[in-house]
């Protein structure tokens, strides 16, 4: 939880106490389904939950926006952002039922009014449109943006360096994928945002259409 307060400070009471249970939580839930590595569960703050709040430091979503979270898995970046951002509407979806149950019992835990999840591939999600999508599937860029237009708004949200489309999380040397995918994203490096080892190779990328 330290490393989270290393970078952001303004948070509510209510926001710390849910911040502070995702530990016990996943922990708890990953007794019966694992959705996390025991590696990780030990780095879960620094891992995961500060590695969702990335797309937090880059986008400041304003109240009213709704989010589509692809592939959320056990909730990444979905719930740490419903948090940090009790004002936004969160939608998470994974094809995995077992992941899904666990972000339901973990944003239930967490009273976060502001979650919904849904055992759902995205290309099933019918007549509902969304201001942004968030990911950090394991998935192609292209295949993200392919997923990823058809659920999104025309209209515009206004936000900090970015409107409507998609932002992920990806690794690695992503210049063959970006090339395959044919977006033109913009890339920031997570490092540069939080100086921590772990997120040497890591970047939030953004696409717009």
């Amino acid at each position: 939880m330290e490393i989270i307060l290393k970078y952001f400070s303004d948070f509510t009471p209510a926001q710390l106490s849910q911040f502070e249970a995702l530990k016990g939580l996943y922990e708890e839930w990953n007794e019966k389904i694992n959705v996390i590595s025991r590696k990780d569960i030990e780095s879960l703050y620094e891992r995961h939950v500060l590695h969702s709040l990335a797309i937090a430091a880059i986008a400041d979503f304003q109240p009213g926006t709704q989010i589509l979270d692809l592939g959320t898995g056990g909730g990444f970046p979905g719930i740490p952002l419903a948090i940090f951002f009790p004002e936004v509407q969160f939608h998470l979806v994974d094809s995995i039922g077992k992941k899904i149950k666990v972000v339901q019992g973990v944003a239930e835990a967490l009273q976060l009014k502001n979650v919904t999840a849904a055992h759902s591939r995205v290309e099933d999600v019918k007549n509902r449109k969304f201001d942004i999508v968030v990911s950090r599937a394991v998935a192609p860029l292209g295949d993200l943006w392919r997923w990823s237009k058809p659920v999104l708004k025309k209209s515009t949200v206004p936000g900090k360096q970015f409107e409507k489309g998609l932002i992920c999380l990806k690794g690695g040397d992503l210049a063959q994928e970006i090339s395959d995918s044919g977006v033109k994203p913009r890339l920031v490096k997570v490092y540069d945002i939080f100086p921590e080892e772990s997120f040497l190779e890591k970047f939030v990328v953004l696409a717009k259409s």
